[in-house]
């Protein structure tokens, strides 16, 4: 069994991955204004457009197939806006290479600003400000091996590393709480993770560790209220479970159940809303997803009366919301996306 776990919880890892990787496929609702990335007939590059959520035109941000006119290679990497809708940071690879460069474009005139930083993994995530940026920097070795910040209309030479693992065997991500409260700084390699955390709304403050890393035990944080939630395999959990911690004390002599491990019951993912708690789970090889209501701690699932079936929650911006999107699809039914009233 000890041979098998790490190939067991590499599935798993890659199983997560695929359930949001395709956010931008349909709208994604944030403030005033509903972001999407569609494709025009013959293109092979998207558009990522934007319209705002009280009607009008369609306004294009990037047209990646115009951007690859001319070019052997061409790919369009990460895309974010700014919490003010004023900027937006979008990377691209125009080499082959895999190592993306992030761009700051003026959302209002499409005009590129002076920021150009290199050899990034392509994702970038906005503090609240709507001026710094944290990106992942990737060395010779193609490792995603630090975090910087970069404040808009610095020199990228001068960016402030944040973090960086001592063991090459972890690897760097970044991403924002779904409440858009925390920045995660989240390392790890194929059966291990620690996560850090950034206050949003001060980008300039140290990351702080949740819980330090122990060997063959992952967990995944998100945000909501005055608690982390926590998705683990701790304490012998191996098809996970969901625990809480305070904010300002959450290492693991603090978590407490929420959604207990029950064996043969996988939990793939989960999001937090302001009153709602999403998870996607797999039971009797077909996936569910549950909605848990915070205040209540009552549940109801979503599931589907066909012999096999495919169900990912889509993403989205908002965190005071009552509506989650989610795909569907199977062998006799093409991809659907859903709204759905999670009240």
């Amino acid at each position: 069994m000890a041979d098998v776990e790490p190939l067991r919880l590499a599935l798993v890892k890659e199983m997560r991955a695929k359930i949001k990787e395709d956010d931008f496929t349909v709208p994604a609702a944030d403030g005033d204004y509903a972001y999407a990335s569609r494709y025009e007939h013959g293109a092979e590059h998207p558009m990522v457009v934007r319209t705002r959520r009280a009607g009008g035109d369609e306004k294009v941000l990037l047209d990646a197939h115009a951007m690859s006119q001319g070019k052997a290679y061409f790919r369009l990497g990460g895309f974010a806006h700014s919490p003010d809708h004023k900027l937006i940071a979008y990377s691209r690879d125009d080499k082959g290479s895999e190592y993306f460069t992030i761009r700051v474009r003026d959302a209002e005139t499409g005009a590129d600003l002076a920021d150009i930083i290199p050899a990034t993994t392509g994702g970038a995530v906005w503090a609240n400000d709507g001026r710094t940026l944290f990106y992942v920097w990737v060395d010779a070795n193609h490792r995603p091996a630090k975090v910087f910040r970069h404040v808009v209309g610095t020199d990228p030479a001068n960016d402030v590393a944040v973090y960086g693992d001592r063991d090459p065997g972890f690897f760097i991500g970044i991403r924002k709480s779904q409440s858009r409260r925390y920045i995660a700084i989240e390392t790890h390699d194929h059966e291990t993770s620690e996560v850090r955390v950034i206050d949003a709304d001060a980008p300039q403050s140290e990351p702080r560790l949740v819980a330090r890393r122990r060997r063959a035990e992952e967990y995944h944080l998100d945000h909501g209220g005055e608690r982390f939630f926590i998705l683990t395999n701790a304490g012998g959990a191996e098809d996970f479970k969901v625990v809480t911690a305070p904010m300002a004390t959450p290492d693991r002599r603090y978590w407490r159940d929420l959604v207990p491990h029950k064996p043969g019951r996988l939990i793939l993912d989960f999001t937090v809303y302001k009153d709602f708690l999403v998870r996607l789970e797999r039971e009797s090889s077909l996936p569910r997803i549950v909605i848990r209501h915070l205040a209540t701690g009552e549940e109801h699932a979503i599931a589907f009366g066909e012999e096999a079936y495919s169900l990912g929650i889509a993403g989205g911006f908002e965190f005071d919301t009552t509506t989650l999107r989610f795909s569907y699809s199977s062998m006799t039914t093409p991809t659907q996306v859903y709204d759905y009233d999670m009240a």
